[in-house]
């Protein structure tokens, strides 16, 4: 996770000073996309990738046309990927945004005794987004540098430009990233204020003056006393917005043709940010409820009606303590969000006295709320929104678990990556669940670069698959040692493959360009395209990304394919918050047994790394270390061979295969 520097971000917000993402050679990644794939193939379907590699890749082939074309492009392109990327992974995305897209991060619970209280709570948070965006205007905000895996190198800090100035816009086909940047129209000024599934314009500078809190704190009032004394039942628009991406273009279309729609969606289109004041939901408040909350409302029943999917950011409020943040994903990527929220909450409990105030604006004007003509033909989509939206809540299975037995401190003393070994970790607690390897995405920044977002870290490495083997199959007969080091390796294997993907030399961005370019090109699309493989390569079962925060709070995310798993994680140092979903309609998955698989693997792992540090110790005080490099060498042959026995019986057992949907969700 990227650490702030005293530096001003005006040289870095558009990486002009950053080196060009690289194009990796052609034979390096099909050589890499062949090794990741082999142990989740049969046999027959592998031998058929490697002839349809072996063609795409010869001399003077197609492959080398698409290369020489992309080559030409990282010329002329400060980033050679990032439209090709941005359009596959959002903007063509044809899926709903809410759970499918869209994440969210869990603030704690708050303890509001009255309603005045989250009230308090908003003012104090809007005056905090207005801190925050003064520093993004002024291009104050510190420079992010990347700590971990190749640390201290500066990166690109363009997505943070994105979070109050940018509007996803839907499409019949493709959506549009709007950024508002005109030298013609005004900086927005006003943020909009959902309550009762009402929209209301909360102007935020008067007169050239920023609203002092206490000025907010009375607009707020005045919007919650306005909302609840509609006469008339107010239509949900909102839930146009939670609807499939083709479907809430269309209704739009519906809407512009009345010019009070267009003005009502010209506000909230061209609005700072949204805050969402909530009804209470009724429910438990645990974890993965809050969690639930904050990625669907709740659905029509509850506060589903009572947000604006198409803004990055939009803070929800409950009553009930319930809050958030939830985030139009295309803009930016899953740190900037915590970057973000992390500035707001440390702003929300500092001392009053280094908060900044504007002098108090007499005589406010009462916030405007928007107005809405709504046709019977528009009451008849909300109606069919709100029923997609209903099938949505009713088939998320969210379930968060905060593993507290060690956190990343233990796995530092190990001399292992956190990182590395909780993937490995969700490798062993999936094989337990489905006893198979599948497809697995972990989000990689490439923001060392210009423009850079992600690429994708392939976790199910062959040394992966050997490990989980190890400590599943006991036929294998191997001693705990042996383990131990396939542990290492499948640790090292995820070390390395994370540094490819962060130097932008990973097979996934570059396969996708290759894939692309044909279609520019007009080039039929090349076999290997087509092949089942890269159908399964592409069906990431397992969405994983670690979100770490320095603040109580967790992040949260849906999965991204129907069978599919969103683990999302958080390490801290003595405990690791997973955040698991899936689909409960998919007769394959259970958040549940995945979790208590996933608590089971990670306690294994720990006993294993404890035994084994026994014995070194042990070694270590003089106790027969001829015996222990003896038993060293027998390992290493011995493991060597039960890792290819292992993987050759892998190659005959098929991969199950579901009708593939996009990836939607990569994250830091």
């Amino acid at each position: 996770m990227p650490i702030l520097s005293r530096e001003s971000s005006k040289d870095c917000a558009s990486g002009d000073a950053l080196p060009k993402l690289p194009l990796p050679s052609l034979s390096d990644t099909l050589a890499t996309y062949l090794r990741c794939m082999k142990h989740l193939l049969t046999e027959e379907q592998f031998n058929q990738t490697q002839n349809l590699v072996k063609q795409f890749g010869a001399p003077g082939g197609v492959g080398e046309l698409l290369q020489n074309k992309l080559v030409e492009k990282r010329e002329k392109k400060a980033n050679w990927v990032y439209d090709y990327w941005l359009n596959d992974m959002y903007l063509k995305n044809r899926l709903a945004l809410p759970v499918n897209s869209s994440p969210a991060m869990v603030f704690p619970q708050q303890n509001f005794k009255a309603p005045i209280d989250s009230l308090r709570f908003a003012a104090h948070l809007i005056s905090g987004v207005l801190e925050y965006k003064a520093l993004l205007d002024a291009h104050a905000l510190p420079v992010d540098y990347a700590r971990g895996q190749l640390s201290g190198t500066p990166l690109c800090m363009e997505q943070y430009y994105h979070l109050f100035t940018s509007y996803r816009l839907p499409g019949p086909d493709k959506d549009t990233l709007v950024a508002q940047k005109s030298n013609v129209m005004p900086e927005p000024e006003h943020i909009i204020v959902a309550c009762k599934n009402q929209f209301f314009v909360l102007d935020v500078v008067i007169n050239f003056r920023r609203l002092n809190e206490r000025d907010l704190l009375t607009q707020l009032e005045k919007i919650t006393k306005m909302a609840g004394s509609e006469d008339e039942p107010v239509p949900p628009i909102g839930l146009l917005t939670s609807d499939g991406r083709t479907e809430w273009a269309q209704a739009r279309s519906v809407l512009m043709k009345e010019s009070t729609n267009r003005d009502s969606l010209d506000m909230i289109e061209r609005c700072i940010c949204l805050v969402c004041l909530d009804e209470p939901n009724g429910t438990e408040q645990s974890d993965a409820t809050r969690a639930a909350m904050m990625l669907h409302g709740g659905g029509p029943g509850m506060n589903g009606g009572n947000r604006w999917y198409d803004k990055p950011m939009q803070f929800i409020l409950g009553a009930d303590g319930c809050c958030g943040v939830v985030c139009e994903h295309s803009a930016f990527e899953g740190i900037v969000l915590v970057q973000c929220t992390e500035y707001l909450l440390k702003y929300m409990t500092g001392s009053p006295s280094k908060l900044v105030r504007a002098a108090s604006v007499s005589e406010l004007s009462a916030p405007r709320r928007l107005r809405w003509k709504c046709s019977p033909e528009i009451q008849k989509l909300i109606t069919s929104s709100a029923d997609k939206l209903q099938r949505l809540v009713n088939n998320l299975d969210m379930n968060v678990y905060k593993f507290s037995d060690y956190g990343k401190d233990f796995i530092k003393k190990q001399k292992m990556s956190p990182d590395a070994y909780i993937q490995v970790g969700l490798q062993l607690a999936y094989y337990r669940c489905h006893g198979r390897p599948v497809s697995t995405y972990e989000s990689a920044s490439t923001r060392r670069f210009q423009k850079g977002r992600v690429d994708n870290i392939r976790s199910a490495t062959p040394e992966a698959l050997a490990f989980v083997r190890a400590m599943t199959d006991k036929k294998l007969n191997l001693s705990d040692m042996e383990k131990m080091e396939m542990l290492r390796c499948a640790i090292n294997a995820q070390t390395k493959y994370t540094v490819l993907a962060i130097t932008g030399m990973a097979i996934d961005n570059h396969l996708l360009g290759l894939r692309e370019m044909a279609s520019e090109m007009k080039i039929e699309k090349p076999a290997i395209f087509t092949d089942k493989a890269y159908l399964i390569s592409n069906h990431f079962i397992l969405s994983t990304s670690q979100v770490p925060t320095t603040v109580e709070m967790f992040c949260c995310y849906g999965p991204v394919v129907p069978n599919g798993y969103g683990a999302c994680y958080n390490p801290q140092s003595d405990h690791i918050i997973f955040s698991v979903s899936s689909f409960l309609e998919s007769l394959e998955t259970s958040s549940a047994e995945f979790v208590k698989c996933l608590v089971q693997g990670l306690l294994d792992m720990k006993d294993l790394c404890n035994k084994c540090n026994s014995v070194s110790n042990l070694v270590e005080g003089g106790k027969n270390p001829s015996a222990e490099i003896k038993m060293q060498t027998e390992i290493e042959n011995k493991s060597s061979q039960k890792i290819s026995e292992s993987n050759t019986k892998q190659q005959r057992n098929p991969q199950v295969m579901v009708k593939s949907t996009k990836l939607t969700f990569p994250e830091e």
